[in-house]
């Protein structure tokens, strides 16, 4: 199956990681709770206790079979906690080799699902499972309708999905195995019909591969959930990154949390982008020591439109495998946007980039403007591609109308769907937070 998709918009920003692999090595490493969407964190370590990877850190307390487990061995170091005690940051210091709790090896053939679900409860790779409606961690006692996983990022500076995995065929299909057999429908693998993937991806088996072709955001998972296994309400399809596959697949094949992946450090404001080797949930200062410019820098974990604003010292997000730095947005510019300049990226074409569609930018953070008011542009549906009127179900999110959000296809979407609208927005709407308190609002009402 190929599907091209015609709403959307592509943004080059300058800093795209060459594709070597460069093997790093942290000295601390964080599992965040707050990577985790409703998820009430109940801990099971104190400072100074030792883990090995794998060992339980912490569990969900109105769902405590999912717990969250170290990624490392090592020592806890810390237990960052926020406002009214919110726990942030469980901190480890690493061992310099890594010992891992035995989970024991197994052939996904020869498990049936409620095995599966079990050994992926206990080890904790769980939480690498999520669902649609909500985006949060995935109920062992649902039957999906569906899996998706999609093989290719369309974000700004992503990763290269086909590098991530490459070599690493036998553990991903591995993987693939385990979690057909957690559906009564189909899993879904979908690849980018516009470059060669990998044979990792083209090779599998026990799934439909379906190619995407198109600008952002074909290859959100959203989209292609959309257009391939649409949600009503009352259905459940579960998703996931192959990155993750591949991890679920190592500890079917070794029997140990293998927490390994290869991340982009990418960016403007970094000296020599590229790809490093490392363990989720390392800390951002070992990618930055003497590879970053000077100056006012923001760091995100994830990608420029729905990552996560980290400081400095910061950690790499439990689902992200890229790391992007760009300029801070914090000089205003005289006359701003009334002066034609060859530097702007505009979607309303008001720079002229529009006259040079592969030229790359050096973006910041800057809204040039401040929120103004909400009105009917029709420009929102030119990067979105559902069959959804975006403008209506934000409004109807902002105002908390339940019956209306549900008819306007709230189930279907979540925060990162409406990342380029939030982009391109005259009004200066922040649409994610507006979408996730929306999100958030059904889910409490609806369980």
């Amino acid at each position: 199956m190929t599907i091209k998709i015609k709403k959307g918009l592509d943004i080059k920003l300058v800093g795209e990681a060459e594709k070597t692999v460069v093997d790093l090595k942290a000295d601390k490493y964080a599992v965040k709770p707050t990577d985790f969407i409703g998820v009430f964190p109940k801990l099971l370590v104190k400072e100074g206790d030792s883990v090995k990877a794998g060992s339980p850190l912490f569990f969900d307390k109105y769902r405590d079979n999912i717990q969250f487990t170290s990624p490392v061995s090592g020592k806890v170091i810390e237990l960052k906690r926020g406002a009214k005690r919110k726990l942030l940051e469980i901190v480890i210091e690493a061992d310099n080799e890594i010992s891992y709790e035995d989970f024991g090896g197994a052939n996904a053939s020869d498990l049936d699902r409620e095995q599966i679900i079990e050994k992926f409860l206990k080890s904790g790779v769980w939480p690498f499972i999520r669902q649609r409606p909500y985006s949060v961690i995935a109920d062992p006692k649902d039957d999906p309708k569906s899996i998706f996983i999609s093989a290719f990022d369309t974000n700004p500076l992503a990763a290269d999905k086909d590098l991530l995995l490459h070599g690493h065929g036998e553990e991903f299909q591995a993987g693939i195995d385990a979690l057909e057999k957690l559906t009564s429908g189909k899993v879904h693998l979908n690849v980018n019909a516009d470059l060669a993937s990998s044979k990792v991806f083209t090779n599998s088996k026990n799934v439909q591969i379906n190619q995407f072709s198109g600008p952002h955001p074909a290859g959100n998972v959203g989209t292609q959930i959309h257009a391939i296994d649409p949600i009503n309400k009352g259905e459940v399809v579960w998703y996931l990154n192959p990155e993750d596959v591949l991890t679920i697949g190592k500890l079917l094949k070794n029997g140990t949390y293998d927490a390994t992946k290869i991340v982009a450090f990418a960016g403007s404001e970094v000296l020599k982008p590229k790809y490093y080797k490392t363990i989720g949930g390392a800390e951002v200062s070992a990618f930055a020591a003497n590879n970053v410019t000077e100056g006012d820098k923001r760091f995100i974990s994830g990608n420029v439109l729905s990552g996560e604003q980290i400081s400095a010292n910061g950690y790499l997000g439990f689902y992200h495998s890229l790391i992007t730095v760009i300029p801070e947005g914090n000089v205003h510019e005289f006359f701003g946007w009334m002066i034609p300049s060859l530097k702007k990226f505009s979607f309303y074409r008001t720079a002229f980039s529009w006259l040079m569609p592969r030229k790359k930018y050096r973006l910041n953070t800057n809204l040039n403007g401040g929120e103004r008011a909400f009105v009917i542009t029709g420009q929102y549906e030119k990067v979105f591609p559902f069959d959804i009127y975006p403008m209506q179900l934000v409004k109807a999110a902002m105002i908390e109308d339940i019956d209306a959000m549900e008819n306007l296809g709230i189930y279907e979407v979540d925060e990162e769907d409406f990342a380029l609208c939030e982009y391109i927005c005259p009004s200066k709407i922040n649409m994610q937070s507006v979408i996730r308190d929306g999100l958030d609002l059904m889910r409490k009402e609806m369980s």
